[in-house]
This record gives structure tokens, sequence and C-alpha cells, in this order.
């Protein structure tokens, strides 16, 4: 069994609907570590929705904080402080998918940042959206991962920008597991779709 963490370039680059998709294609079990804020609509739920197969499971986060903030801003308000010692994976014996907050450097405290919740044998999925600046963050991402030795590849989302995914390929060498377009909707057989579509690349990796 493999756990597969994902993470994006950015906020709201589709790492939520790449994670029920992974999920979905693997048969996973899902994992939010931090969830900042939207508890009453929170990713897990998102997620538990979007996933039709009956294998998974999800499991509760470590912290649930009240405001949509970065994780260390949104704790301070709270009253608490993240430690990261209260950040265990949950104990399965299926493959699982563990969704970051935001990107790679967002702060946990003053001294943690997400990757630190990354372990060596984690198979990372970086999800990279087009915009203006995005080639830069994607190949700081990528990089930053290839440096500290993790498995990576990248999940590009929403719609095909030849010359940006190009040199992206180019320059990362990392493998693709596919590209999410942008859809008018995401329901359980829009995931299951792409899930069929992604399961092949995944076992793979």
């Amino acid at each position: 069994m493999s756990t597969y963490f994902i993470t994006g370039i950015s906020t709201e680059v589709g790492k939520t609907v790449a994670s029920a998709i992974i999920t979905e294609a693997l048969e996973a079990d899902y994992w939010k570590p931090i969830q900042a804020g939207e508890l009453e609509d929170c990713d897990t739920k998102k997620v538990k929705g979007l996933v039709s197969n009956a294998t998974s499971r999800f499991h509760e986060n470590a912290y649930a904080l009240k405001t949509p903030m970065s994780p260390h801003a949104a704790a301070e308000i709270d009253g608490i402080t993240i430690q990261l010692k209260n950040i265990k994976a949950p104990k399965t014996k299926n493959n699982l998918v563990i969704e970051g907050a935001g990107g790679l450097l967002v702060p946990l405290n003053d001294s943690q940042t997400i990757l630190d919740i990354i372990k060596p044998n984690y198979k990372v999925i970086v999800v990279s959206r087009h915009y203006l600046g995005s080639i830069n963050h994607t190949l700081l991402t990528v990089n930053l991962l290839k440096e500290k030795g993790f498995d990576v590849s990248i999940v590009f989302s929403g719609n095909e920008h030849k010359t940006t995914e190009t040199i992206i390929k180019t320059m990362t060498s990392v493998p693709i597991v596919g590209r999410i377009e942008e859809e008018p909707y995401f329901d359980q057989n829009v995931v299951k779709e792409y899930a069929e579509r992604f399961k092949g690349q995944l076992e793979k990796l």
C-alpha cells in the first residue's frame, strides 16, 4: 500500500477535486490533516460526496480551525499552536490520499510548514493550474520536492495551455498523471470518469 500526498502550487488550484479523483481511482482512504475554515462544508465532506466506491474511508482532521487563513494564523485565532507531533497519519491497510493545505511552504507555526508533514516514502502529486506566474510556482514546487528526494508527479488542472505544460514537462522531467479539465460541474459520475482515466498512470508511480 502507498501514501499519496496532494499539494498545489498555490491555493484554489484544484487540490480537492484532484484528491477525490485519486481517492476514487485507487479506492484509497482520504485524510486532510489540517482544515482551516469552512468547517460545515469542509474538504473531507466534499471529497466524500464525490467518491462513490464502497472501500474508501474518510479520516478525521488532526486540526479543524475556524478561520479560512494560513494554518499558523488560523491556529493563533483559535488560541492554539499547531504541533507536528499531533499530526499522525491514520492507521490503515489501504492506500491513503493526504490533501495538504495551500502550497508546500504554508506555515504551520513559527518554524514548520506543510512540507514537514510529508514523509520520505510518500508519493507527492503536485496540482498545477495555469495563471500568470504558474510556471515559476510549479518549477519551484517540483524542484524543492526533488531536492528533498521525493517521488514527484504532476496533475494539470484547468483548460490546456500547451506552452505552459510543455515547458513544465521539459524542465521537470517528472511523470504527468493527467489533466482535469475546466468542467461545468463535478459529481460522482464525472469523478469516476476521471478516476478510470487516471488509474493506469497512478499505478505506475
